[in-house]
């Protein structure tokens, strides 16, 4: 079978596979979708320290259970499933804790394990172990549950934020998972939201599907200043900053209102992770920043519930729908940002 291999950074190859098969505790199924995102395009380029080359990429996965391996009770072949991409050990002081995301000993689809950017893969016992295989909703699609996985981050940070009925949000990044920070805001009861983008292009290609209730171009006008006009005058109650950009997060401080919360959603570059911190403001204006790193198994089941009610649609925000011989190409879609979700269909 064919896979999309990285071999090192700017090296990734569609090559030859052997088909794998199921050992004790795995399931195998057949990939009917494998979303990509900006990580993708970041392990293309520059690799990542937890990937032993050669590595099958993608890690947002969907498909049904073609084979279930000696153990596995529960699953059965046709069962059609998602696959949580950050796998907890479940075991650790924090898992026992509920706090998964921050799991030492967390490991991850399509980098310590092969992932779906191939026609069959194995999903690996230890995801089995920490209820990380959820089953789809009938009405929904192998191309809207492999949007789950990302979608789960979303819902994660918005829980330790807290988005309630009645806030004014602000959404710093347009691409995907601000679309998705946008419609789940709106879900979980926000009164109104705002989407920032630095580019023209990607601000009005997301705007037209997400529709927010401002739209701000950081390139032509001081985002600040019209957050805080649109808001009454004195910001937002909670910023989240869904792009990986120091000034996102410099600039979202100064739209909130007293006592607003900021999320640290979009991680920055390695080599420049530090920010000016006015730490004042967050003094005087009772302030509270915090982080937010990826989901949990939890968290994939939710997002998978709130696609199957309806509540935030995602297949509108799939502009790309591609075969896996088009993989590289999609990686080039998505660094170039002239589409938002862009899927692989092997």
């Amino acid at each position: 079978m064919k896979v999309f291999r990285f071999h090192a950074p700017g090296d990734v190859r569609l090559e030859e596979a052997p088909e794998p098969e199921a050992g004790p505790g795995e399931v195998k199924i057949r990939v009917r979708a494998c979303s990509m995102c900006g990580t993708d395009v970041k392990i293309s380029t520059a690799g990542h320290l937890r990937i032993v080359p050669p590595r099958v990429m993608g890690h947002e996965i969907a498909g049904e259970i073609v084979q279930v391996g000696e153990g596995v009770e529960g699953w059965a072949e046709g069962d059609r499933v998602q696959v949580i991409a950050a796998i907890p050990c479940g075991t650790c002081e924090y898992c026992r804790a509920g706090a998964m995301t921050i799991c030492p000993n967390q490991v991850s689809m399509g980098y310590d394990f092969e992932g779906g950017f191939a026609p069959y893969m194995v999903v690996p016992k230890v995801v089995l172990d920490v209820d990380g295989l959820n089953r789809i909703p009938e009405n929904v699609s192998f191309a809207e549950a492999s949007v789950a996985e990302p979608f789960a981050c979303a819902i994660n940070a918005q829980e330790i934020v807290g988005v309630h009925e009645g806030d004014d949000v602000v959404v710093v990044g347009s691409g995907p998972i601000g679309c998705l920070h946008v419609r789940l805001a709106r879900a979980r009861g926000a009164r109104r939201v705002a989407l920032v983008e630095l580019s023209r292009s990607r601000l009005d290609l997301a705007s037209a599907v997400v529709h927010p209730d401002l739209a701000v171009c950081s390139s032509e006008e001081d985002p600040v200043a019209a957050v805080k006009a649109f808001f009454d005058g004195t910001g937002a109650t909670v910023v989240i900053t869904a792009a990986a950009s120091g000034a996102a997060q410099e600039q979202g401080l100064l739209m909130l209102a007293p006592q607003g919360r900021i999320s640290f959603f979009g991680g920055l570059p390695k080599d420049k992770p530090t920010i000016t911190l006015d730490s004042n403001l967050v003094h005087y204006r009772e302030l509270t920043i915090v982080g937010a790193n990826g989901s949990s198994p939890a968290h994939n089941k939710q997002a998978l519930a709130y696609i199957a009610d309806g509540s935030v649609p995602v297949a509108d925000l799939i502009t790309h729908r591609l075969p896996l011989e088009q993989v590289a190409d999609g990686i080039d879609v998505v660094r170039s940002g002239v589409g938002i979700k862009v899927t692989v269909e092997p």
